[in-house]
């Protein structure tokens, strides 16, 4: 791996260095099955179900680090059966109910790229880096997101006046504990990228700027495991209601507008 992906490797494996027995901070685990992948209002899988997993390390420091990864559709990422995440960030509580926190986000696709899509185009790495800063307030975060590199590919090679170098992704998250073993996690976010397409869409849209909502009723059956129920919603249903795959044009599907998932999760 080249570029930012292998600087936030580095990052990660200095942090996750190994502490005395005494102070060893706390490593957890997680693995679900999905109905679909729906990442910040748009489906990843094609509407289709996932396997994802991962890990996670955190000091008491205040460091943090962790990989996560998931199946994924090649119709969107061609060569790329699976997206890998590494993250690392930093950050602390303070004045009772508040907390920071700061870090750096990679998204790396193995096998990724536009040269394997169909017809061919220009080579284009899907791996995406990015920048993030959160506010947090008892039950309330507000996130900021800010792309480091290109944002999943979405460059002149897939037709764009411009790199999207610069796309920033604004999000607010509640998690509500109800009654029992209920819980509610609501979200709203914003995705504003700082090009467009240089032709526009059959319907006339050029800029793939969207907002989406989305809430989650969680059911803790176990102390390890969990089952949630979602819907999600996104915007500027002209841009993505017929998304065109990039292994076959004629092939096209809303991979935004309203969805519905289910998710069992285990925790460890």
């Amino acid at each position: 791996m080249r570029g930012p992906a292998s600087a936030l490797i580095a990052i990660a494996l200095l942090g996750a260095a190994p502490a005395h027995a005494d102070d060893a901070p706390p490593v957890t685990g997680n693995v679900a099955v999905t109905s679909d992948y729906v990442f910040r209002g748009l489906s990843q899988t094609w509407g289709k179900p996932a396997i994802q997993g991962g890990g996670d390390y955190a000091a008491a420091s205040g460091f943090a680090a962790g990989t996560w990864a998931s199946s994924i559709s090649e119709r969107s990422f061609p060569g790329a059966a699976m997206e890998l995440d590494l993250y690392a960030s930093y950050g602390r509580s303070f004045d009772r109910d508040w907390s920071w926190r700061a870090g750096v986000y990679g998204y790396i696709y193995p096998g990724g790229n536009l040269d394997r899509a169909n017809p061919r185009l220009p080579a284009r790495s899907f791996d995406t880096l990015e920048a993030n800063v959160a506010l947090g307030w008892k039950w309330l975060t507000l996130k900021y997101n800010q792309a480091l590199t290109d944002y999943f590919g979405t460059d002149v090679e897939e037709g764009y006046a411009g790199n999207s170098r610069g796309t920033r992704y604004v999000q607010l998250d509640a998690t509500l504990p109800l009654r029992g073993a209920w819980s509610l996690t609501l979200h709203a976010g914003h995705t504003h990228y700082p090009n467009g397409l240089l032709a526009p869409l059959p319907g006339g849209a050029r800029k793939p700027d969207y907002s989406d909502v989305g809430a989650t009723l969680k059911y803790q059956l176990t102390a390890q495991w969990a089952l949630s129920g979602g819907v999600t919603h996104a915007s500027n249903a002209a841009f993505y209601r017929h998304t065109a795959s990039l292994l076959n044009p004629n092939d096209t599907s809303d991979v935004g507008g309203t969805r519905g998932f289910v998710m069992l999760q285990g925790t460890f």
